[in-house]
């Protein structure tokens, strides 16, 4: 008995252990966050004078949102962040979806090999390509400053991973047998796909399309180097402006940051019931 107690007492100290470990590793994750939401809501001598008090010395105050929106051009950002990330969120599902039901279901050499340069390229970092892509489509054909670049160039990046994802759901949980008796009743092969296989990967096509949709959303390098023009930019590079060479107003840029990850932040909790989910259905073969 004493045994089973010392055992039992080691469990608990370790359990409350990993907890406090866990608790403290939150906060220090979080706390860039927490300081965001603090000052926001003051003025620029606030911030600078006390950035960790929750209401500064003149008071709480609204003023950083519209004057930030109106500095960067807010309304306009927005819209070529939405066009551009629904856009690439949306052929990047439908791509990656059909190329991997092919890959998986035929085994020809061709698929192999596909799929094999896919998961090889994977681990080659965007900062090698980035200055032969911009010489490329910028000094050879001349496409940069258009957001239909920009699109095709996200989902050529995120395609491979996407691919690899929807790989292993379509291989681990959706059965053969279903597409044979799909095909048995009269369905073709493209019936089969979108009324058979395709509703059944709900759950790694809403972790594909949180996981992309920050990507895009977020991305300052890619963009900056194809829009050029003030007209196109997303909201990661609008954000610049408050950015000057000897002074930065951090209440507008806090107050620019926090409009920027509202939308994506209430996508991820729209489908946040479907990552883990959508994360380990092609973990482990059944």
């Amino acid at each position: 008995m004493d045994e089973n107690k010392k055992a039992a007492r080691k469990k608990v100290v370790a359990h409350g252990f990993m907890m406090a470990l866990l608790i403290v590793l939150f906060v220090i994750f979080i706390f860039p966050f927490i300081l965001v939401l603090i000052n926001v809501f003051k003025n620029m001598g606030d911030i600078t004078s006390d950035p960790l008090a929750l209401i500064g010395a003149h008071g709480f105050t609204l003023q950083n949102f519209p004057n930030a929106m109106k500095s960067m051009g807010f309304w306009g950002a927005f819209g070529n962040s939405l066009i551009v990330t629904v856009t690439s969120t949306v052929l990047t599902l439908l791509i990656a979806a059909m190329a991997a039901f092919v890959i998986v279901r035929n085994k020809w050499l061709a698929c192999t090999l596909l799929f094999s340069g896919m998961i090889a390229s994977m681990v080659i970092p965007f900062q090698v390509l980035m200055i032969p892509l911009v010489s490329l489509y910028g000094g050879v054909f001349g496409v940069l400053n258009h957001r239909v670049t920009l699109i095709l160039m996200h989902v050529g990046f995120s395609l491979s991973m996407a691919t690899f994802m929807f790989h292993g759901a379509i291989h681990t949980n959706i059965p053969l047998e279903l597409e044979e008796a799909a095909y048995i009743d009269g369905c073709t092969r493209w019936q089969t796909y979108w009324k058979i296989v395709f509703p059944l990967l709900k759950p790694t096509i809403a972790t594909v399309a949180i996981i992309d949709a920050m990507a895009f959303w977020n991305d300052y390098l890619l963009p900056s180097l194809v829009l050029g023009r003030k007209e196109l930019y997303t909201i990661p590079i609008a954000t610049q402006v408050f950015y000057g060479a000897y002074s930065t107003d951090m209440g507008l840029v806090m107050a620019a940051l926090l409009l920027a990850m509202l939308p994506i932040l209430i996508l991820y909790l729209f489908l946040q019931r479907y990552i883990v989910e959508g994360v380990t259905s092609g973990a482990v073969k059944g």
